[in-house]
Parts: C-alpha cells; sequence; structure tokens
C-alpha cells in the first residue's frame, strides 16, 4: 500500500515521514498540493483532441531537471492544498465541461490522495503524465485506473541525466518503468483520432546533446514493434531555470539539431508519433500557474 510513511514513492526512495511534515526530494508535505486544473490544448493532438485535456498541474517534482519550464511549481512549491474528495469532484466538474481525458500531471509524489479520486472508475481515459523516472513497484498499484501513459524518456546518457536531473540512475530506471507502462495498458488504441489507452513516449531533444537524442531513439526502435507505442519528439526546449547562463543550454535547439534527430527517426521507421515545428520553442505554450480551477 502506497504511503506518506516512510515515503519511498519515487525511485529517490528519502524515506522521510511526510505525514509527519518531513519533506524529501520533491519538497512536498503529506498532502495534495496542486497549482492548476484546466483543459489544456497544447498535449499531442490524440490527447488534447478538440475539446481538450482536463490535466491538473501537482506540485512539485521527483526530478527537478534544471531546465524545467514549471519551475514555478515543480521547484519553488507553487499551489493550494485540496481533499482527496476535492480532487474527485475536479475530475468530474472538467469531464462535465467536457474535456477527452483527465492528465495526471506529475502525480507520483501524491499517489496516495489521488488513488482514492480515481475509484470508481472515471468514465473518461486517465493519463498519466510525468517524466519517466518511476519505480515499478509504484506503477503497479496504478493498474486498471490508468488508461494512458505518457511518460519521458529523457536520457540515454547517464552522465547527462546525473548533471541535468541528479539522477545518474535514471536511463535503467526509466527503462523498467516504460516496459511495466507498457504491460499494463499494451499496443496504442485510437477512435475517431482520440487515444483510449496506450503509451506515447516523449522526448525533448536538448541543444548540443544529439547523441543523448540517438540514444532514446536507438533503445526506442529496439524495444516495440512498430505502431504498438507513439513517439513524441520535441523540438520546444526553451532556455529556462538554471540553465539560462549555461552554453549550450542558453539557446534553442538548432534547426539543424532537430532535422538530424528527425532523420534518424525515419531511418529507424519510428513512423507512428508526432514531432513539432520550431513555434513550439516558446514560453507562450506554459499555462498560468494561477490556482485556476481548484
Amino acid at each position: 500500500m502506497l504511503s506518506y510513511e516512510n515515503c519511498t514513492l519515487c525511485p529517490r526512495a528519502c524515506g522521510v515521514n511526510r505525514a509527519a511534515g518531513q519533506t524529501g526530494f520533491c519538497r512536498m508535505p503529506g498532502h495534495l498540493v496542486a497549482a492548476r486544473a484546466a483543459a489544456h490544448y497544447w498535449e499531442e493532438p490524440v490527447i488534447s483532441g478538440s475539446y481538450g485535456s482536463g490535466a491538473v498541474f501537482f506540485s512539485g517534482c521527483t526530478l527537478g531537471c534544471q531546465f524545467c519550464q514549471n519551475d514555478e511549481i515543480s521547484r519553488q512549491g507553487c499551489g493550494k492544498e485540496i481533499s482527496s474528495a476535492h480532487l474527485r469532484e475536479i475530475f468530474e466538474r472538467l469531464i462535465d465541461d467536457g474535456v477527452q481525458n483527465i492528465n495526471l500531471v506529475t502525480p507520483t509524489h501524491f499517489l496516495p490522495s489521488i488513488l482514492p479520486a480515481l475509484t470508481p472508475k472515471l468514465p473518461v481515459p486517465v493519463v498519466y503524465n510525468c517524466g519517466g523516472y518511476e519505480t515499478v513497484e509504484t506503477l503497479r498499484q496504478l493498474e486498471g485506473l490508468v488508461d494512458i501513459y505518457l511518460p519521458d524518456m529523457k536520457y540515454s546518457d547517464h552522465t547527462l541525466a546525473a548533471r541535468l536531473s541528479a539522477a545518474p540512475d535514471y536511463v535503467e530506471t526509466a527503462k523498467a518503468a516504460i516496459l511495466e507502462m507498457y504491460r499494463q495498458v499494451g499496443s496504442a488504441v485510437t477512435h475517431d483520432g482520440i487515444m483510449t489507452r496506450g503509451m506515447i513516449v516523449r522526448h525533448l531533444v536538448l541543444p548540443g546533446q544529439l547523441d543523448n537524442t540517438l540514444g532514446v531513439l536507438d533503445w526506442f526502435a529496439e524495444t516495440f514493434s512498430r505502431g504498438d507505442v507513439l513517439f513524441s519528439l520535441m523540438s520546444q526546449y526553451t532556455p529556462a531555470g538554471r540553465l539560462k547562463t549555461t552554453p549550450p543550454f542558453d539557446r534553442p535547439v538548432s534547426e539543424t539539431e532537430y532535422d538530424a534527430a528527425l532523420s534518424y527517426l525515419e531511418l529507424l521507421g519510428i513512423e507512428n508519433g508526432f514531432t513539432q515545428d520550431f513555434s513550439a520553442a516558446s514560453g507562450d505554450f506554459i499555462p498560468s500557474f494561477d490556482g485556476s480551477g481548484l
């Protein structure tokens, strides 16, 4: 059973008693804190659809990447305390408003409070939107409650993972987590252009780190059959957080870098998925974490 006591919800396994007010790497207490709940239109088209994804952005993070565009909530702690019962009401209100799904954004460190809000099963798909840095043991508690997994595969380079996310174990941990996600939800299923079950693996191309991207693409192509899992290759990196003045991370991804990644994607035969144009590399797509919808 998942618990805030002796917390091991994420791979950090801090072991602190968050229920008693202690905080670990995520810097979050033993109760729900969220920063926004609203229809969100900037996910992949099969997630957002025409009516938006019902995204609930939770505060805190188990990764704390130095380039995080959501640093205001992931590391600065912006957010509002809510109860499990109120979270369920938020889900139901978003569904009544017509959203395509309920999208849990960075939820892992609050799962003891989120799981009760997911029961009984919601009438729309539940999306688990995370950084890929998960334990298999925690993910197993989600089986039957999550319909779509939306993890990042940020790194194939252990050194880069240690430098940017303080997670030298990221690569092997994320690989095991993504395989568990696939075991639970299987091949991608869409109806009328909307995803109802399956997984999309996301990867953000980082400036000056093309080898890292090629390694991720190699692993994905070797691991999954064509079309079974969707892949989203993102160009939207925008200098943010603690890397704004640190080369090469102080600039967007170049067109040459992203084109090289696209060419390799095609060479490997990864056909089902999504790419971005350079207009995505903008802070305009970051929502306001002002407590809307809470």
